[in-house]
């Protein structure tokens, strides 16, 4: 089960368009910098395309899952896009991105944090989620089946 501040409504975006790997990171980062954070969405897209240059969070599927750590902040907080069509995100199977699930954690990040993004990933594994969460039509659906599936 998320912890109920990882992610919320208003952190979460139906049927977006975006063009490319970039828009999609500075999409997620407004959600992620409206949570409160002591900075801007650009400094958390730099944080996100920092993480990228590391090697893709494209995990597959269609699903991405953008992770950074973060000063001053001391729980996770998620957001996630559904895209009205996928982008590329050098992704393993080189499957375009139409999913995306966005994290900052903590700077200090313990073993919580990383069994999150495993949990997130293996969520993310089940087909049947998958298809639930592309064909929802709105926020509330999409953090209902995000929340059910936990």
């Amino acid at each position: 089960m998320f912890p109920p501040s990882l992610i919320t409504e208003p952190r979460i975006r139906c049927r977006v368009e975006v063009t490319s790997k970039k828009r999609l990171l500075e999409a997620l980062a407004e959600l992620l910098a409206s949570a409160g954070l002591q900075c801007s969405s650009a400094s958390v897209f730099d944080l996100l395309n920092d993480r990228e240059r590391l090697g893709s969070t494209g995990l597959g599927e269609g699903i991405a899952l953008p992770h950074a750590r973060i000063q001053g902040i001391d729980t996770a907080i998620g957001a996630f896009v559904q895209l009205s069509q996928g982008v590329s995100f050098d992704a393993p199977d080189d499957r375009p991105v139409d999913l995306a699930f966005g994290l900052l954690v903590p700077q200090e990040a313990t073993d919580a944090h990383l069994n999150l993004l495993a949990s997130l990933a293996e969520r993310f594994s089940n087909p049947q989620l998958r298809a639930a969460l592309r064909a929802a039509d709105d926020a509330s659906t999409l953090l209902d089946l995000l929340q059910r599936h936990a």
